[in-house]
């Protein structure tokens, strides 16, 4: 019993030193033209003995060719510092610092890898926002057709899809961050312009359910219920897209009343209500036409006007509705309480059909 008191009272004692002087434990890094690089604040550094001298003496060497304009020269040395010293503070500022070397170089493949190594293995380092602010600015050049260029002077070919891939790390390293949203508008965007319309609607979902509450919610919402329309192709196909279409263009109007799109909204949805009218229209058509199937026809003819009831394929249901109804009445048919088709036993008999033989007759 007293070990364990005493253990706890050890316990206690290197947590209230640990709080008293919490604010002096974790060290910043530091660099000025007179003495270089210093670290200040505490002596966390992550270094110990001569380590701490050949770290600093790389940095300022890499930093002073930096600023004569060797940036082969500071690329390396940065990149060595990096490499030997992972665990100290000097590792993160030199991938920083190497990174937007790369980026004046327009090496932008290098310079996200640099910045991503920042964001991937120290996190907690202070510069995290101003590196997710860079790589978003980054994957937005390449996705307005920046090139990357390979040494430093030979151009690449545009990558869109390079692009895609950045903003998807963007919004890997920080969901809860302002740029999230931006840059799933982003992907959806490219992914429009490059004709992948299924991957589209995935990022613009992913917006939707995961920042309702973004400013660009109602953006999604409308570009969504678009993407859906482009992928319909007529009253004669598969609806699906068609529904989905209508589903989003509601919900934009009910969800965002008075958003500037509304207009916009509304004449898609009327679109879209006009083509699936017309595939009802299509479907009774073929039923009274070719099955004489008055009572498929009547269905489908209902379900046009139900769709749309004030359209111009409502009314032309409305004409079939009536058409079917007085050749009803002609052939003595009737539809029974389930719905079904009987004949009418009060109505006159039809005259029977003489048969023509033909060369008798």
């Amino acid at each position: 019993m007293p070990d364990l008191s005493m253990r706890s009272f050890r316990v206690l004692l290197f947590v209230l030193l640990g709080l008293s002087c919490g604010g002096n434990l974790s060290a910043a890094l530091k660099w000025t033209p007179e003495s270089g690089w210093t670290i200040e604040g505490g002596s966390l550094s992550g270094l110990a003995g001569q380590d701490v001298q050949r770290a600093t003496e790389m940095m300022n060497k890499a930093r002073a060719a930096e600023e004569r304009g060797r940036k082969s020269t500071a690329l390396g040395t940065y990149k060595k510092v990096a490499k030997r010293f992972p665990n100290s503070l000097y590792a993160p500022e030199a991938l920083y610092r190497q990174g937007h070397l790369f980026l004046d170089r327009r090496q932008y493949y290098k310079a996200f890898d640099s910045f991503q190594k920042v964001m991937s293995l120290y996190p907690n380092n202070e510069r995290f926002s101003e590196v997710l602010a860079t790589q978003f600015r980054l994957a937005e050049d390449l996705m307005n057709g920046a090139r990357n260029y390979y040494w430093g002077w030979l151009p690449s070919f545009r990558s869109k899809e390079r692009a895609i891939t950045y903003f998807e790390w963007t919004v890997a390293n920080a969901p809860y961050s302002d740029y999230a949203p931006l840059a799933l508008m982003n992907i959806a965007r490219t992914h429009q312009r490059l004709n992948n319309t299924p991957y589209a609607i995935d990022a613009l979902d992913r917006l939707i359910n995961n920042y309702s509450q973004s400013l660009l919610a109602p953006d999604a919402y409308l570009a969504l219920a678009q993407t859906h329309a482009s992928l319909v192709d007529g009253p004669a196909y598969d609806q699906e897209s068609t529904r989905e279409a209508i589903t989003y263009f509601e919900d934009f109007m009910i969800l965002f009343p008075d958003d500037p799109g509304l207009s916009e909204a509304q004449h898609g949805l009327d679109q879209m209500k006009t083509v699936f009218a017309e595939s009802k229209m299509i479907r009774a058509d073929y039923q009274l036409k070719y099955n004489k199937n008055y009572q498929g026809a009547r269905v489908f003819y209902n379900e046009a006007i139900t769709s749309f009831p004030d359209s111009e394929v409502a009314d032309r249901a409305r004409e079939q509705l009536a058409f079917i109804e007085q050749r009803m009445d002609e052939l003595g048919l009737t539809f029974d309480e389930d719905g079904k088709l009987a004949i009418d036993e009060n109505a006159p008999p039809r005259p029977e059909k003489r048969k023509r033989f033909l060369g008798l007759f």
